[in-house]
């Protein structure tokens, strides 16, 4: 069953589109990984999906269109948004942080996640008076993921969660990930560029270009087809 539906006719900023006929589905807790190259579109369509640019189109969740409502009630709607750069408040502690995920809940609810996902990330749990300003780069991104799924949301999306981690930190984060969205139900669309690794987890995926789709199918086809993975996916 559908419960993303992206149907983006254009985005873009100002009079720049970056984006056009850009569409895809992704069912109840279904990973989605988008890829390509710099330039090619991949953190705009995630903005266009939050509410963060222009855009035309419609964006559905369960149904719903939520094309044109404010970030913030894209965001209570269920999408959640970890942007690339993490976008951890730095002079909050870990468990600040991680509250600030669960605004919209009750503090019983809180309570409980928070302690799930001090569980699911050990190291946050070590560091849970720390403020997010000293810890190191995989910890602030495992801390902006456990935020995002501290407000219980159907869809997360996630911007080069990759981006400047040690590949051991990245294959940790990904199985987690993994494992969340097998429990939980929650759909995943993963805009990254280390191919390999986000296809190791998804079920489907999509090429972008210029910002337009070239490709799309299953993780598996995107895998074995040698043409795409030397063209676009630069393995």
């Amino acid at each position: 069953m559908t419960l993303l539906s992206v149907e983006l006719e254009t985005a873009g900023y100002g009079r720049a589109t970056v984006l056009r006929d850009v569409g895809f589905d992704v069912a109840e807790g279904g990973r989605l990984v988008i890829l390509g190259g710099n330039g090619a579109g991949k953190t705009t369509t995630l903005r266009a999906i939050s509410g963060l640019c222009q855009a035309r189109g419609h964006v559905r969740l369960d149904g719903r269109d939520v094309m044109g409502l404010a970030t913030h009630r894209i965001a209570r709607a269920g999408i959640a948004h970890v942007p690339q750069g993490r976008g951890t408040i730095k002079d909050l502690s870990v468990r600040e942080n991680l509250l600030v995920g669960a605004t919209t809940r009750t503090r019983t609810e809180a309570a409980e996640d928070l302690e799930r996902w001090v569980r699911q990330f050990p190291r946050l749990g070590e560091r849970i008076d720390q403020n997010a300003a000293g810890l190191s780069g995989g910890e602030q991104q495992m801390l902006a993921i456990a935020r995002a799924f501290m407000s219980r949301p159907r869809v997360v999306l996630l911007d080069e969660p990759s981006l400047g981690l040690a590949p051991k930190i990245t294959a940790e984060m990904f199985a987690s990930l993994d494992t969340v969205c097998r429990e939980t139900g929650v759909a995943m669309v993963v805009v990254e560029q280390n191919a390999d690794l986000a296809l190791d987890v998804a079920d489907d995926a999509m090429v972008l270009e210029s910002g337009t789709i070239v490709a799309a199918g299953s993780a598996d086809s995107m895998r074995g087809n040698d043409d795409v993975r030397r063209a676009y996916l630069g393995v």
